[in-house]
């Protein structure tokens, strides 16, 4: 075990004690992941080793890092408040403290009361309505109905429990429409949005829902029978899924292409207990997609329409370019021209096929410095990419939007950005027109799907890193100042070798591709 997750499992167990000894307290937090699923959120309360069986990914502790970034952020919109640290007693006293002397703003002040408990963002004292303004900060481009208005809603409810009048309800998000130029504009960064109507209305409902939550979650006795994700799409189940739900295979139903977005259809196999798909009834009515997918897995049979993928690619020309980028997206713009979220492209892999059977030529780049990578990307680029010849990519519309985003920062380079754009295919067009299907895909065309079933002596198995939410976050260890020399030349040996292998692999997908229609 890590020495990250050994401490992660010590306060966890420590977290455990604690509410073994203590009456159950109900989080803001734990409302919200109740609402989702209420069995996932008991095993987080009562049974953690279950709930944080499997270690954060880099994404979801990137989203935690962003989370903390913006707040950070915002608060500098509020320079003469006060700060409360902590959850426990003496955060909760010095909340009473700073409420009765009328203290103007207050950043995360702690309330209690009944069982219930949240730390409020921003706290505004209003002494003309002699009220409290709430404003909660969110890391994101807009406003999620099902999660930022309960949370306001749950906050709201307690702080008049705590006998607090609240005036207006804000939820501050990022602002998509703001472009850095310059010092980075803090006010023109957030957009704020006066929900006080819309969460007043959640009031009564949000109410019960808190009272139904506590109630649920005080037991001890773990609730019987499967969770509510049993009738969610695979994407949308929780943390625990596979230990309320044992009789459901690790692939499913669930696993159906688009099933999640026909509640119906999924209702209709799960009310039936038709978990494996194999018992998808040959009557049920599925999309072509979904049909082709469940034979494939039912029959063991590959779907290989041979015409359709002549038909791809004999838009082909050599020379065959093979690119792979790697992206950053920054919720707080680092550089000029960026907007929150907008990709930062730091690194490219690139193959050359100058004609068929001619040896692979292999060129890479990697931007290591605080700096906007755009301008060096594109020269790099265009020192390698010829004016004649196909560009293969794996999604097309995501590096097309790169380009284009890079052109408006370089203008120089707009001619160049839309004449590859015009030149690139994009090979997993193959799988999403269906023109091969293969049950070990499982419904998705993802490149780390289809590249082990064509081309299986490349894998990801053994890189340091695996996966592109570990090659964005690798990007922002490279450029900081944590890593020593020593170990910033092993990441960067690692980031090149993921996007190597991402290239290749479409360089032998198309070799297998093409010895199928010979």
């Amino acid at each position: 075990m890590s020495s990250y997750s050994s401490t992660y499992y010590l306060l966890l167990t420590t977290y455990y004690l604690i509410l073994t000894t203590t009456p159950m307290t109900l989080s803001k937090t734990d409302y919200i992941l109740f609402r989702e699923c209420p069995k996932n959120t008991w095993y987080k309360i009562h049974q953690p080793d279950i709930y944080y069986k499997a270690e954060l990914s880099e994404f979801e502790k990137h989203i935690i890092e962003t989370g903390n970034e913006v707040e950070l952020v915002a608060r500098q919109l509020y320079p003469d408040a006060v700060l409360v640290e902590g959850r426990d007693e003496g955060a909760q006293k010095l909340t009473r403290e700073l409420i009765a002397k009328k203290q103007k703003v207050i950043f995360q002040p702690v309330f209690l009361k009944d069982g219930f408990l949240a730390a409020v963002d921003v706290l505004e004292y209003n002494p003309a309505t002699k009220s409290h303004d709430i404003t909660e900060i969110k890391a994101s481009n807009e406003a999620d109905k099902k999660r930022h208005y309960y949370d306001l809603a749950f906050q709201v409810n307690l702080l008049k429990r705590c006998g607090l009048k609240i005036g207006k309800i804000n939820l501050m998000h990022l602002n998509p429409e703001y472009t850095r130029f310059g010092k980075l504009d803090i006010k023109q960064l957030f957009a704020i949005d006066d929900v006080t109507l819309e969460i007043s209305e959640l009031g009564e409902e949000v109410a019960l829902e808190m009272e139904q939550a506590l109630k649920y979650l005080s037991s001890d006795t773990e609730p019987p029978g499967s969770c509510s994700c049993l009738y969610k799409g695979r994407s949308n189940h929780c943390t625990t899924f596979h230990h309320s739900n044992p009789t459901v295979p690790k692939y499913s139903v669930h696993d159906i292409s688009r099933i999640g977005l026909s509640k119906k259809k999924l209702a209709e196999l799960m009310d039936g207990s038709h978990f494996d798909i194999k018992e998808v009834p040959e009557e049920m009515e599925l999309s072509e997609g979904q049909r082709n997918q469940v034979n494939a897995y039912i029959f063991n049979n590959i779907l290989m329409d041979k015409g359709g993928i002549r038909e791809e690619l004999k838009t082909l020309v050599y020379p065959i370019y093979f690119i792979d980028y790697e992206t950053f997206p920054s919720a707080v713009p680092m550089f000029d021209g960026f907007s929150p979220y907008q990709q930062i492209p730091f690194q490219y892999s690139l193959f050359v096929l100058e004609s068929a059977g001619s040896a692979l030529k292999h060129f890479e780049f990697l931007h290591d410095k605080v700096s906007d990578p755009s301008k060096d990307f594109v020269e790099s680029m265009q020192k390698q990419i010829g004016k004649v010849g196909s560009l293969i990519v794996w999604s097309k519309k995501f590096e097309c939007t790169i380009n284009k985003q890079i052109a408006e920062r370089v203008p120089e380079a707009a001619g160049f950005i839309e004449d590859i754009n015009n030149r690139t295919y994009d090979l997993m067009d193959v799988f999403t027109k269906q023109h091969y299907v293969h049950k070990d895909f499982k419904g998705s065309t993802s490149i780390k799907k289809v590249l082990p079933v064509l081309a299986p002596e490349l894998s990801y198995k053994e890189l340091a890193i695996q996966e592109g939410g570990t090659a964005a976050s690798s990007w922002m260890k490279l450029i900081g100042n944590d890593l020593s020399a020593v170990e910033k030349t092993q990441l960067r040996k690692d980031m090149l070798a993921y996007c190597k292998l991402d290239t290749l692999a479409m360089v032998r997908i198309l070799e297998e591709l093409e010895k199928m229609i010979k």
